[in-house]
């Protein structure tokens, strides 16, 4: 049974949020601050943590930094704001996913079962290695290295550049990359496939030049 970790210094979402997960079958621990939520991952596992981005003391993007610097626990971010420089700032540190304020919980749920099922199917990919110019992808480990490099990447980076990589040359709609990398039928606009591809690409250096638009349909992994 998935443990998740809910973190908003409302009590009331965070006992909206509690009822649905406990109904879907998931084990639920509470925090109320950020501190609070570094604090319970440091003694306990989560296979999910929902943070809250307006918090006291401490704010949920500063939490969920201070948290990657142990575990590599996924996180859907809520935030009353939907700001691009926002969604930005939380894919960086390390964020799986983002809602805005206020949700339905019932899509919320949904979000979770599919980051908890895409970390499932990963787990089962046989150890493979491919290699691109200085662009060398280990699927198995989930490291990438740039001309003999390690290149540290957020989750949904590395699950974007796995997928379009072991589907190289071929014209990826907006639809399937939401689809395939965020394992549901993706409701709202394309911002957040293109602000990952625009982190992807920074990441990637002067291998962004496999990562091509492909106009009026989405990307392609361009590469021999």
């Amino acid at each position: 049974m998935a443990r998740l970790l809910v973190v908003d210094d409302e009590a009331k979402i965070r006992e909206m949020i509690r009822k649905y997960a406990l109904f879907e079958g998931y084990e639920v621990a509470e925090a109320a601050d950020g501190f609070e939520a570094v604090e319970k991952c440091e003694r306990e596992d989560f296979d999910l943590i929902i943070m809250d981005v307006m918090m006291p003391d401490l704010d949920g993007f500063s939490a969920v930094k201070a948290i990657r610097r142990f575990k590599n626990t996924p996180v859907i971010m809520l935030s009353a704001r939907g700001e691009e420089y926002d969604r930005i700032h939380g894919f960086e540190v390390g964020v799986d996913d983002y809602v805005v304020k206020p949700f339905s919980v019932k899509e919320l749920m949904m979000r979770v079962a599919a980051i908890l099922s895409r970390g499932k199917s990963s787990s089962e990919n046989t150890a493979q290695t491919v290699s691109f110019e200085g662009l060398q992808i280990d699927y198995a480990a989930r490291i990438v290295r740039i001309n003999g490099e390690r290149v540290e990447m957020s989750p949904k980076e590395y699950e974007l550049l796995f997928f379009m990589s072991r589907n190289k040359n071929m014209a990826l709609s907006r639809e399937t990359l939401l689809t395939e990398v965020w394992g549901y039928d993706y409701y709202g606009d394309d911002r957040t496939l293109d602000t990952h591809i625009k982190l992807l690409r920074k990441s990637l250096g002067e291998y962004q030049k496999f990562i091509v638009t492909v106009r009026g349909v989405g990307y392609r992994f361009d590469a021999e």
